[in-house]
């Protein structure tokens, strides 16, 4: 049977409409080239700065910059990139894991729940954040090898006392290239993040807002609230519901990567998205709502509307406090070793 709209359906409707409308408004004044006097930090697809001499005159890179070896580097000084990498690759592999043996166990259905959809995107973070940390690496590596043949070529000068100017006169040249060319990738790395880059971090935001919403309402909600005839709590269900954020926060006690608050957006139409998807399934004759908070067929369906909207403001402040919050204490407990990322 098709999906029925009744009066009190409306209103769920402009809810839905209103925060997709918003968001895309945030987006477009923060992201899209408005204010340009903060273009420092979080790099954007909205509004990519043109090249020298183009269009746009040169102008800096789009709002929301930021360099692309924060990307695949720690907020702690010294720790090899590689520690990161391992996480997010062991992340990605765990998650893989679970979530086929969740759809296993029970058939391929179970990706109608939002859950599964966020546990997805929380793989496709530590997807492209393994490969951007990958490459990050062997750029470490490449840069790791050239300063020890460069110190090793200034310890044979004392083998060669007969050579002493050529030895000196190709040591500066070869320092002032090194100084060049160390200046030139800053200014490529500095320029843009690129469009991965981008995307890695929103999907990190939007990641981060969305396992804290399921694991939320999961353990808030369903958990002490369902009887146990129609819910039964399990490992699986368990995993489904902590270690997406258990590995987002370990992910963000290492990175080095903003968490700027206007980029909610993403996850306000992220679970936009999702309901739309619902709404067409049922136009299109699917009975069963994966959710009771998402059935139009009652009075109550606004006020369940407008608390879901709601709820989502406290998931992604919280995490964007404790991102704060990481960077503020620890930059006052570890002022050598910590590196904020704000």
């Amino acid at each position: 049977m098709a999906l029925e709209v009744r009066w009190y359906d409306f209103p769920c409707f402009a809810i839905v409409a209103g925060a997709v409308v918003g968001s895309l408004w945030v987006l477009a004044s923060r992201e899209g080239g408005e204010h340009r006097d903060d273009r420092t930090e979080y790099e954007s697809l909205l509004m990519v700065a043109a090249p020298d001499g183009e269009g746009g005159g040169g102008t800096a890179p789009g709002t929301g910059h930021v360099g692309s070896a924060r990307l695949w580097t720690s907020c702690w000084r010294g720790l090899h990139p590689a520690w990161l990498l391992g996480l997010r690759l062991a992340a990605m592999v765990t998650m893989i894991g679970v979530l086929s043996w969740d759809i296993l166990t029970y058939d391929p259905s179970i990706l109608l729940y939002y859950t599964e959809w966020t546990f997805t995107l929380v793989i496709v973070y530590f997807a492209i954040a393994t490969l951007i940390s990958a490459h990050g690496c062997w750029i470490y590596s490449k840069q790791q090898i050239s300063e020890s043949e460069e110190a090793n070529g200034f310890l044979k000068r004392d083998f060669e006392q007969n050579r002493h100017a050529t030895l000196t006169f190709r040591k500066n040249r070869n320092m002032d290239a090194v100084r060049l060319q160390s200046h030139h990738d800053q200014e490529v790395t500095e320029k843009r993040a690129g469009f991965w880059g981008y995307m890695m971090q929103i999907v990190y935001q939007t990641s981060a807002g969305a396992a804290l919403l399921t694991d939320v309402v999961f353990w808030g909600l369903l958990v002490p609230f369902l009887s146990s005839e129609h819910f039964s709590l399990n490992l699986l269900m368990g995993c489904m519901h902590s270690l997406n954020a258990i590995f987002l926060l370990l992910d963000t006690a290492l990175n080095n990567l903003p968490f700027p608050a206007f980029r909610m957006a993403y996850f306000v139409l992220w679970s936009c998205i999702y309901v739309t998807f619902q709404w067409v399934l049922h136009a299109c004759g699917f009975s069963w709502w994966p959710y009771p908070f998402l059935e139009l067929g009652t009075p109550w369906a606004p006020l369940w509307y407008f608390c879901m909207a709601l709820i989502h403001i406290p998931c992604y402040a919280f995490y964007w406090l404790i991102v704060k919050a990481k960077d503020t204490f620890l930059r006052k407990v570890f002022p050598d070793a910590f590196v904020t990322s704000s």
